[in-house]
């Protein structure tokens, strides 16, 4: 696979983004409040999506997260190769990503903690969407600067294969091999013996623990085989050809896996890897062949303004109440409405005003990177 080294920046990368974050910054809630109102079948059929599932299983909130990571990657294969581009060495490149990943750390502590309890070590939970994003990176670029992507391939390849493995040979205390319940899993108990502070389920398990990072970081590093095929010297077509091809594999192996390691967000379970990395795939080929092969740009532009901020509006939305500013600036608005209507006018109103909050920074240059 042979990159191209010039650098343009694709518009179908920083939609795609801002086309995950709308689900965290209110879309989803929006969409969900409208179940069972409309009378229309597929937009019920869309809110049933937007819950997570309880432990096997998959549904397309699930893969939000996921989507992120893969993005992350791609993001990482086009950052690092203009990084080198400008005469930045591999040490300068290294502390840059290192560095970051010890700010979303710290960030993510700060977001899944406030207040956080500075002086109680064990009420503070030490997992986090940022930390995990931040470790995966900083796998990812290592990766990146020094192997090719056949070798990338590889390494998750041995990576998935040994979590699974691990998963079903090593014992629990109590309750043996190939436990995969909550209470019985690998992951789980590792977690309660080595990773201070809280876990998230009642003290018995925490998806965004230690032993989950391992798989998760496999995400990022298959988004960054990605952004190698974009980066290609070749035709755009054949470009998103690749691209779907990749999809249709990784899911297709997903599947067969899933037979007996079930698809597990929780789990970050091998067979839940390949399904969204393989739906990352191809989610970015058709965001790729619409917008920059294609050319239809004019749509993404709405998505364009969320994706540019993406670390914002995660900090916004979690720390300002958009939907109490909905009520005080429209209420008065709804207020004839059922009480049923209510909180879904209330919601869209929150949700508009998160864009237009992202437009205004957009307008006015401000992008908050890390």
């Amino acid at each position: 696979m042979t990159a191209n080294t010039k650098q343009n920046r694709l518009l179908s990368i920083d939609a795609l983004r801002g086309f995950d974050m709308l689900f965290i910054s209110g879309g989803g809630t929006f969409l969900v409040l409208l179940k069972g109102k409309t009378g229309i079948g597929f937009i019920d059929v869309i809110a049933d999506q937007l819950h997570h599932v309880p432990w096997h299983g998959f549904v397309f909130y699930d893969f939000i997260m996921p989507l992120f990571l893969f993005i992350s990657g791609v993001s990482i294969s086009f950052s690092l190769t203009k990084g080198q581009s400008m005469g930045l060495t591999k040490p300068e490149l290294y502390k840059k990503v290192f560095t970051r990943m010890l700010i979303l750390i710290g960030l993510g502590i700060i977001y899944k903690n406030s207040p956080v309890q500075f002086f109680d070590l064990s009420a503070i939970r030490f997992g986090s969407v940022l930390g995990r994003i931040g470790i995966a990176c900083f796998a990812t670029a290592i990766l990146f600067l020094n192997y090719s992507w056949k070798t990338r391939l590889y390494f998750i390849g041995g990576i998935l294969l040994s979590y699974y493995a691990a998963m079903f040979l090593i014992p629990v205390p109590g309750f043996g091999a190939g436990d995969l319940s909550m209470e019985g899993n690998l992951v789980g108990w590792f977690d309660r013996t080595f990773l201070p502070g809280r876990l998230k389920d009642g003290g018995i398990y925490d998806e965004l623990g230690l032993l989950t990072q391992i798989p998760a970081l496999c995400i990022a590093v298959f988004g960054s085989i990605a952004g190698d095929i974009l980066r290609r010297e070749d035709s755009e077509n054949r470009k998103t050809i690749i691209l779907v091809i990749a999809g249709i594999a990784a899911i297709a192996i997903s599947l067969l896996w899933n037979m007996h390691f079930p698809i597990n967000k929780k789990l970050w379970s091998s067979s839940f890897i390949m399904l969204t990395s393989g739906l990352g795939f191809l989610i970015l080929a058709l965001f790729y062949w619409v917008i920059d092969v294609k050319g239809y740009k004019k749509w993404a532009f709405f998505f364009k303004v969320i994706g540019m901020n993406s670390l914002t509006v995660y900090f916004v939305y979690h720390f300002v109440n958009f939907r109490q500013m909905s009520q005080m600036l429209i209420g008065g608005l709804y207020a004839p409405l059922s009480e049923d209507w209510q909180p879904v006018i209330q919601a869209l109103g929150a949700w508009i005003l998160v864009w237009l909050f992202l437009y205004f920074l957009y307008k006015k240059g401000i992008f908050i990177k890390i």
